[in-house]
């Protein structure tokens, strides 16, 4: 039981001191902690596990506010309710980083050795691996810490080698030769979703390769002329009737003195260029598949740092960069460069140092995904697994019907080691979960582990199910396997979520998800993609620590809308946190009305039909209002959520609501005070269950204040739908009397009344129902306008000098004449005309000078285009206030 905290809120909602105070009491009373009770339905999620090396960036915001809003919402809805957290240890990332703190020192990897070196990045994790964790919680992730887990952990990493070991033995596992992506800078073969392509200006070099009898040639173009050096080939069509001689004579390669054959294959196009391609088996993947085909040999004139071997000739130990210069001048002094390009293509990168890859051959390790890929497939179109937005499917079962043979190997030493030894005596290969002491074959003890390890998406396409303690049957995977959703970005699509439903599905037997929840990448306010050098990057602990974590959370999840891209923009922020405040104020102003209450009170709310109208209406809306945003959650509607909440909460219940029942709660009638007590605690509590999955610092130290001790909010139930609060009748009348109460408002504020000017209204109804609605409440529209007058009539001419608002089929006047100077106020509004015209004019300027559109920034040509449309808007706006006061005048 939480301790009962001071009835009176603070003047400021000071969150800082308030998240660093819950985020303690949540933690010691045990509230993030799973439950395994019997009979309860279960929710589970695993969190997309961020690298031991991260910081908490938009994208963790984004993507863990989403998960704690469901795990919050089915805490509360009283499911055994699991989130999992944890780390990856994110193998090149990690040892990338720990290399460089060697190189501070003098050292490289090689001078500690391998064993010393792992045991350093161990201490570094040890260090500095807690980071994110700590700021996630900071963010209000309400993930059970105590099970937090780590890809290189005990239990993962048996995890890992009881997979690589059935994988292999299922001969789903296999060693070859075979065209990667090579880093190198990193040393290592990547997967094909590990490289970025990033569209690069390049040069086309066309190359004339002679005939090796010397009666012609053909022209074949290349952006890597320095791997012509590895060509085993020339390949052309086999209906290209131009080459058709061509088969019994061969090539000369330029620059050397070797001839190589001339192959007939279908890859080649007649229609591009001369017809002709250079084939290099050991340097692109298309010509690998072509040098099978014909049993082409493989020739590696690059070593693994991107340097020149001596099959390169005179060219070997020039980095592949300078060696492409050395070439080109060679080729042109020797006449064979023809001609030299302008081309824009997809240039290949490591994902993780940037560098450009290398397609080479190397021996590795594959996991032939094909049947786990059909099982996936199978999961999906049966509906088992559902994606949502659902214009993913189409993406996913591309890629899926396209995929390659997964390659496993990286050349590093920071990773799960691949669990193979090979006897020196006899060459067995020995592939097991424990290590072995002996050859199975000769008994020999000279057995040499594989030095390479594991790719890091291996450890973590396992995540859903290792992380419960399999292989052991434990009571976790019985509770909580499969989870209920991930939610993660889309761009991991394939690199993570596809492989978790493959290993899942063949390992356990079942999907490791029901639900997947694809969110785009956040980007700045005009949809660029943040980076540190445009400085458009938003950095979420500076925002949260400007205006609250609620603020933050609750702009990420306003903006989450289901396949549309997520513009940030601070301005946002700041302006969802006047929302949070708004909150606040409400409930302080509550709380001086229901803070003694006993809740007992609340049992007005029993028989709604015989509350007045305005509560009837708020209970009402309240139901409305439960049910949408339990639709929102249930069906991953994020934005929807925030929506419902925010209009509901400001546009009703703070500008509508508190201020209707101001009268009874001061009133000296008990009944009508009573009631609008018990309506007001009944509907504020239900606010703040509604709201805390978003929101969830405001909401518990609110909670704490009320009446009555009390659990922690987040540990309470959330609302249930109360069929009996729906009232369309009650909804309706009130949306009439707002809707004249806007438009008198609407008068009085557009002519520039003073608030404390009394005023006169008229309202013409023909409809006698809605006329009777209106003067039966016409005291309290009086109130809220302040009126001095209040005439309603069916009927009636427009006063003179009156300003004028239709709602549907009502018209509203109030007289102005005497209220308003009017040639003053035009004026005023020629001077402000005057001067936005002048700003106008030098914005236009800047826009209309072509220079300024090609040199400048484009945030900065952004910034300008906006300032304009506020210009313009302004401009408007003074046009028609012009007109509303010339119409009076």
């Amino acid at each position: 039981m939480a301790q009962k905290e001071d009835k009176l809120l603070s003047k400021g909602y000071e969150f800082s001191s308030v998240e660093e105070k819950w985020l303690q009491k949540w933690t010691e009373e045990g509230c993030f902690d799973a439950k395994m009770e019997d009979g309860k339905p279960s929710f589970s999620v695993v969190i997309p596990p961020p690298n031991v090396t991260g910081v908490l960036h938009v994208g963790h915001a984004l993507n863990n506010t989403l998960q704690d809003i469901l795990v919050r919402y089915h805490r509360m809805c009283g499911d055994n309710t699991v989130w999992v957290p944890g780390t990856d240890h994110a193998g090149i990332a990690t040892q990338n980083v720990v290399e460089r703190q060697l190189a501070t020192e003098g050292k490289g990897r090689h001078d500690l050795g391998r064993d010393a070196f792992i045991e350093k990045v161990w201490e570094w994790r040890k260090e500095k691996g807690g980071t994110i964790v700590n700021q996630l919680k900071k963010l209000g992730a309400s993930c059970d810490w105590e099970r937090e887990r780590f890809t290189m952990d005990e239990g993962l990493s048996d995890a890992v080698r009881e997979v690589f070991v059935r994988l292999y033995k299922e001969g789903l596992i296999y060693k070859g030769d075979y065209i990667v992506n090579w880093c190198p800078r990193c040393h290592t073969a990547l997967a094909d979703d590990e490289v970025e392509h990033e569209d690069t200006k390049g040069k086309l070099y066309h190359v004339r390769y002679p005939y090796a009898d010397g009666s012609g040639s053909v022209v074949v173009a290349t952006t890597r002329p320095e791997t012509m050096l590895g060509d085993t080939a020339v390949a052309v069509h086999p209906d290209d009737e131009r080459y058709a001689h061509l088969g019994d004579i061969g090539i000369r390669l330029p620059l050397t003195d070797r001839v190589i054959p001339v192959v007939y294959d279908h890859h080649a196009q007649m229609e591009f260029g001369t017809g002709a391609l250079k084939v290099t088996p050991s340097h692109d993947r298309d010509d690998y598949e072509i040098g099978l085909r014909h049993d082409l040999p493989l020739l590696k004139v690059m070593d693994d740092k991107g340097v020149m071997n001596e099959e390169a000739g005179e060219y070997a130990g020039l980095d592949r960069f300078e060696c492409r210069k050395k070439i080109v001048a060679d080729l042109e002094a020797q006449g064979f460069l023809v001609e030299i390009e302008d081309y824009d293509h997809a240039v290949g990168h490591c994902y993780r140092c940037k560098t450009v890859i290398e397609p080479t051959t190397s021996l590795q390790w594959f996991v032939s995904v094909r049947p786990l890929a059909d099982k996936a497939v199978a999961a999906v179109r049966d509906g088992d697994i559902n994606i949502y937005p659902k214009t993913w499917y189409n993406t996913f079962y591309s890629w899926m019907d396209n995929i390659r043979d997964w390659c496993i190997s990286r050349q590093i030493w920071w990773g799960h080691r691949i669990p193979a030894w090979t006897c020196e005596d006899c060459g067995e290969l020995i592939v097991e979960s424990t290590d072995p002491t002996s050859c199975p074959k000769c008994s020999s003890t000279k057995l040499v582990q594989e030095n390479d390890v594991l790719d890091t998406w291996f450890s973590s396409a396992l995540w859903p199910f290792s992380t419960m303690g399999w292989p052991e049957n434990t009571k976790e995977l019985q509770t909580f396997y499969p989870t209920s959703v991930l939610i993660t970005s889309f761009d991991i699509l394939f690199f993570w979520v596809a492989r978790m439903m493959m290993m899942g599905i063949h390992f356990m037997d079942e999907i490791p998800f029901k639900d997947v929840y694809l969110h785009a990448l956040v980007r700045d306010k005009h949809g660029k993609k943040m980076s540190k050098s445009t400085g458009n990057v938003i950095d979420p602990l500076e925002v949260m620590a400007q205006y609250g974590t609620d603020a933050m959370r609750f702009t990420l999840t306003a903006f989450a809308a289901q396949g549309r891209e997520i513009k940030l923009d601070e301005d946002r922020i700041e302006g969802y946190r006047h929302f949070i405040n708004k909150i606040w104020n409400a409930a302080r102003f509550a709380l001086m009305h229901v803070g003694e209450c006993d809740n007992s009170v609340k049992k007005v709310v029993e028989n709604p039909k015989e509350l007045p109208l305005v509560h009837q209406w708020i209970l009402s809306r309240t139901a409305t209002t439960i049910e949408s945003v339990r639709r929102g959650l249930d069906e991953y509607h994020f934005n929807e959520v925030a929506s419902a909440n925010y209009q509901f909460i400001w546009g009703e219940f703070c500008d509508w609501y508190l201020e209707w029942i101001k009268a009874d709660l001061f009133s000296d009638d008990p009944k009508a005070k009573e009631q609008a007590q018990g309506v007001l605690l009944t509907v504020l509590e239900t606010i703040l269950k509604l709201i805390h999955p978003v929101t969830p610092f405001v909401t518990e130290e609110i909670w704490s204040a009320l009446p009555g001790e009390r659990s922690p909010l987040m540990t309470s139930e959330f609302p249930e739908l109360q069929e009996s609060w729906k009232n369309p009748e009650a909804e309706a009348q009130m949306e009439l009397l707002m809707g004249v109460i806007t438009g008198i408002r609407n008068i009085r504020s557009e002519a520039e009344v003073h608030p404390s000017n009394k005023i006169d209204a008229f309202v013409n109804c023909p409809d006698e129902t809605q006329r009777t609605t209106i003067a039966n409440f016409a005291a309290a529209v009086s109130d809220m306008t302040r009126l001095s007058s209040f005439t309603v009539q069916e009927s009636g001419e427009k006063p003179d000098d009156a300003g004028t608002y239709i709602y549907n089929d009502i018209e509203i006047f109030v007289p102005l004449a005497g209220l308003v100077d009017v040639a003053a106020e035009l004026e005023k509004l020629a001077r402000e005309r005057k001067k936005v015209e002048g700003k106008l004019k030098q914005v236009n300027g800047k826009l209309g000078n072509g220079k300024f559109l090609a040199n400048a920034p484009d945030a900065v040509v952004a910034k300008v285009k906006e300032e304009k449309e506020q210009l313009d808007a302004k401009l408007a706006k003074i046009g028609e206030a012009e007109e509303r006061y010339k119409k009076i005048g």
